[in-house]
């Protein structure tokens, strides 16, 4: 029987056709796609009956605007509660890429997903921590690193070429599924906030950064909920690694499974 997903997107930009591709091509699984903000009105027990899991590519919660830095908006008490009954429902989710940056005047969030992509400064778990890390097609070398129904039939090794994170991660609240054998130190990334806040592209001067966790996969539990978390998946080169395919593929029907 086929999985059926919530595939929900927008709030950062992405070459549509190559990445609805992949879910055409998926075997075994169908999807409805959504966009936010009308796809808030489907995170609830009553309406996500007739799905298996959610997978979000979104990035609620963030208002750009070209003359000032971003804006961020802390989603209705209504919609919090109906995402933490999903959760108490046990219904999954799979975060990709972009994803992690979601809601960010919403701690909680952060917690569900296990950890935090920041535009700006801000304070996480009550420490203060400086704006995240981006650096656009990196080659790099993956490594699988547990033994999970995620990586099943993976290569202990591969390589991809994609979008890669300076970021907050809850390293110990998670279980570890993939590495990456690039440096994620500030010199290798440029800062988030001089894009979004002051309009510089590709920057890093005088910008700092501790040096950052390595993870790029991971998956937890939270309420009765399977969640995992796949840094992968930028653009149309990321996109068609079979090993993203895969690794997506494993990833919406381990989360299925409540």
């Amino acid at each position: 029987m086929d999985k059926e997903i919530l595939l929900v997107t927008k709030g950062h930009p992405f070459e549509k056709q190559p990445f609805f591709d992949v879910f055409d091509e998926m075997q075994g699984v169908g999807y409805t796609h959504v966009e936010q903000p009308a796809a808030q009105a489907l995170f609830s027990v009553e309406e996500a009956a007739r799905f298996d899991a959610f997978v979000l590519y979104d990035m609620p919660g963030i208002s750009f605007h070209g003359d000032s830095g971003p804006a961020f908006a802390e989603p209705s008490d209504r919609f919090k509660r109906r995402f933490l009954e999903l959760l108490d429902a046990g219904y999954g989710f799979v975060f990709l890429h972009h994803a992690i940056a979601g809601w960010p005047a919403w701690p909680e969030y952060a917690e569900i997903v296990g950890g935090r992509f920041l535009y700006l400064p801000g304070e996480l778990r009550g420490v203060a921590r400086q704006d995240s890390g981006y650096r656009h097609g990196v080659d790099h070398t993956v490594s699988v690193v547990a033994d999970h129904p995620i990586t099943a039939g993976l290569p202990k090794q591969f390589d991809i070429t994609d979008e890669l994170y300076l970021y907050e991660v809850f390293e110990e609240d998670v279980t570890p599924l993939l590495a990456s054998n690039y440096g994620f130190a500030k010199e290798n990334f440029y800062s988030a906030a001089r894009v979004v806040r002051d309009g510089k592209m590709f920057d890093n001067e005088g910008w700092e950064h501790e040096p950052g966790s390595n993870l790029i996969g991971w998956c937890k539990t939270y309420g009765k909920s399977r969640i995992v978390y796949l840094q992968c998946g930028d653009d149309p080169i990321a996109y068609a690694n079979e090993n993203f395919q895969k690794l997506l593929s494993n990833a919406i029907d381990w989360v299925s499974h409540r």
